[in-house]
């Protein structure tokens, strides 16, 4: 049996390394339009992007796709996504995927995954994705947010520290776990959020997913079903991917 459940695509054009991100051309089309074609393959009851620009709002509407508007002050995608929620008149079991818009090649499969991951435990407030480290210079690169759960799945600790680190030293390829940031929250967590307290370890570490961790979240995760590209963080990675749609079919895998 499918699992039902909604999408968003939080997206803004503030971006250090890729100005206007959302509306860079690929092969033609803004990069939002991209990823708003994958999450529609993925077959959830409702798509919608959650930005703060009109420009983003329009270049979606052009698409044909739907948008919610949302402040501009927000600290946290997170926090975007629970106002752009907040529209959608949502149960408080409904599952929320959030897809960011720089991942135009998120496999569809990956996305029913995690909903389907948090319809199957009910005690979980958040899904989520990883995939194993390779190689050593990932394992040890800040930018790589690593994740360690236990037997069950359910998330201890994300960090940007190499963990779990052996104590005789030396690097494990497949031991440590790349976290993928996608997520599926319930509807009720997203209500819940705003009001969560402030973490010092969020903030030491700034990644948003530890506040949820110290509020004593649970956050059920597994291995991502698919080989997951990394999204769209320069200008590099946009070139790189120039000519990579111009044949796709924008419903494939």
């Amino acid at each position: 049996m499918s699992v039902r459940f909604h999408l968003l695509i939080p997206a803004r054009m503030a971006s250090t390394r890729l100005p206007g991100k959302p509306l860079a051309l690929l092969d033609g089309k803004p990069m939002v339009v991209r990823v708003l074609e994958r999450a529609l393959a993925a077959g959830a009851v409702s798509v919608h992007v959650a930005t703060d620009s009109e420009a983003i709002a329009a270049a979606v509407e052009e698409a044909g796709g739907r948008f919610i508007m949302t402040r501009a002050d927000h600290l946290t995608g997170t926090d975007r996504l629970a106002e752009a929620a907040a529209g959608l008149d949502l149960d408080d079991e409904d599952i929320v995927v959030n897809l960011q818009g720089d991942e135009p090649l998120m496999p569809a499969g990956c996305l029913q995954q995690v909903a389907a991951l948090l319809h199957a435990d009910p005690d979980a407030r958040l899904a989520t994705l990883w995939l194993p480290i390779l190689k050593k210079r990932e394992w040890e690169d800040p930018n790589v947010v690593k994740v360690v759960s236990d037997r069950h799945g359910r998330a201890l600790y994300f960090s940007r520290a190499p963990i779990p680190h052996p104590r005789a030293g030396g690097f494990q390829a497949g031991r440590a776990s790349r976290h993928i940031g996608l997520y599926a929250y319930r509807a009720a967590a997203l209500r819940q959020w705003p009001g969560l307290p402030a973490a010092e370890l969020e903030a030491l570490e700034s990644l948003e997913q530890l506040r949820a961790l110290a509020a004593g979240w649970r956050i059920i995760g597994a291995e991502a079903c698919a080989p997951i590209p990394p999204g769209i963080d320069t200008p590099q990675d946009l070139a790189r991917l120039q000519g990579r749609f111009v044949n796709a079919n924008p419903m494939d895998e």
